[in-house]
């Protein structure tokens, strides 16, 4: 049995119908999606015909009227919606689609995971600069402020990360983000405390190294 034999012997155009969400009442009459309909004017069963607008056909002429396809893909989507099994199944495109989808969630997830690094990290590299100014030790000092040593200590390698987030390998780029992700969360909680203080804006200036904001654009936009 070919692909439209198989479909049109399968589903009703009644269960397409409910499936694509069309309330049809229990007398298989429903609203028909092809005109200005306020009471139902269409009766829906294998076939299906409207009273009204007088488009008539069966199910394939009925999903391609309201998805606005071709016959083929209409034939090909409801054997997918519908799992209907038909000759040269094997060589079926569209039952490729599940893993191509799998691929692009993922691909988003992962962008969403380095942009989400990139910000946080850009953040408190520029916190540490504002420690490394404004906790800067003075001749008097017998100790060193902890977070003028947390940025002597921190700055150089943020740097690194930031750099490699731009212009690393993808390798390179998923395994920085794959590290830091528990690290975030604690990260964002530090810098949300030192700008409410007011000792730190993220947005103020530019931060060095090979890292600049218009690469930063150019990145995420890939």
């Amino acid at each position: 049995m070919n692909l439209f034999e198989a479909v049109k012997d399968a589903v009703p155009t009644i269960a397409a119908a409910e499936h694509y969400g069309i309330e049809v009442k229990r007398n298989g009459m429903a609203c028909c999606p092809f005109h200005d309909d306020r009471t139902p004017s269409m009766k829906v069963d294998k076939r299906f015909h409207c009273f009204g607008c007088q488009e008539d056909g069966d199910v394939i002429d009925f999903v391609g009227k309201l998805f606005g396809l071709s016959p083929k893909r209409v034939a090909e989507k409801l054997a997918e919606d519908f799992g209907v099994r038909y000759e040269g199944l094997q060589a079926w495109q569209p039952q490729r689609r599940p893993s191509v989808i799998s691929k692009l969630a993922a691909a988003q997830e992962y962008r969403k995971k380095k942009n989400r690094c990139y910000r946080v990290l850009c953040e408190y590299l520029h916190l540490l600069r504002d420690w490394k100014e404004q906790y800067a030790p003075r001749p008097e000092d017998e100790d060193w402020h902890p977070l003028f040593c947390e940025a002597l200590q921190k700055m150089d390698y943020v740097e690194y990360l930031l750099d490699e987030l731009i212009s690393g390998t993808l390798e390179e780029r998923t395994a920085i983000v794959k590290e830091k992700e528990k690290e975030l969360d604690g990260l964002e909680k530090k810098i949300a405390a030192f700008d409410r203080r007011g000792t730190a804006d993220p947005q103020k200036d530019s931060f060095p190294g090979k890292v600049r904001s218009v690469r930063l654009l150019e990145e995420l936009a890939m």
